[in-house]
């Protein structure tokens, strides 16, 4: 009798060990399970720049232009980019610096936003877009040549928080205008040197890498300030 009873009092026990270790494998597995990574956002790849020229100089069709020769490109909803157009940058030429917003600052449409430095001198442009710098491109800072070598790509120089889009680009230059309104700027300068004309145009119709080089009695900052409307 008392071995009976050893013996239900051993299995009993045994069964409830099994049951307990059944209910704790769950979790003891959800435990030892690796982390899932966190999910990152896909950066947005650049946009396509079609091959638009107009008078030898590159105006891709993607950007909406400001009669300042800065340019505006949307890169999601109420955020763009913000940059200088190949005829204003050949207009800036070979600069020394350029001093940019701080983020946080608010811009107005049509009011001076940044400036560049040449040989002791200043020159301002306009923002094309009203809203608050989000970012600045600090490798344009460290190395000014990229305005000029690459104005719609690596020469960027603003992200700005844009709340009303709408009025942002009812300011701007309609699309259909941009090709007058580039040979107009490229007419007026070459009024001001007309052997300028074929020195700029050099390798096959692509202006000279800084523009008002070519002409002996400019003042930088007096020309450079007429085209940029900050005079």
């Amino acid at each position: 009798m008392a071995v009976a009873l050893l013996l239900l009092t051993f299995l009993t026990f045994a069964v409830i060990d099994l049951l307990i270790g059944w209910r704790q494998k769950p979790r003891i597995a959800a435990a030892k399970a690796p982390a899932m990574p966190p999910t990152t956002a896909a950066v947005p790849a650049a946009p396509f720049l079609q091959p638009a020229f107009v008078d030898g100089f590159a105006v891709p069709e993607e950007y909406r232009y400001h009669h300042g020769h800065s340019w505006v490109y949307r890169e999601r909803k109420n955020v763009a980019r913000v940059g200088v157009d190949e005829f204003g940058a050949a207009i800036a030429g070979r600069i020394d610096g350029i001093e940019l917003p701080k983020p946080g600052q608010w811009l107005r449409q049509g009011q001076k936003a940044w400036s560049f430095l040449k040989d002791g001198a200043r020159v301002e442009m306009v923002s094309p877009a009203e809203g608050e710098v989000v970012e600045v491109n600090q490798e344009v800072l460290k190395n000014p040549s990229l305005l000029r070598s690459d104005p719609y790509g690596k020469g960027w120089l603003l992200s700005v928080y844009v709340p009303d889009e709408e009025s942002t680009t009812r300011n701007l230059l309609p699309k259909s205008m941009v090709p007058a309104w580039v040979r107009e700027s490229v007419e007026r300068l070459y009024a001001l040197q007309p052997q300028l004309a074929g020195a700029a145009a050099a390798d096959g119709g692509r202006p000279a890498e800084d523009l008002l080089e070519g002409i002996p009695n400019a003042d930088w900052s007096t020309t450079a300030s007429d085209f940029f409307l900050t005079r």
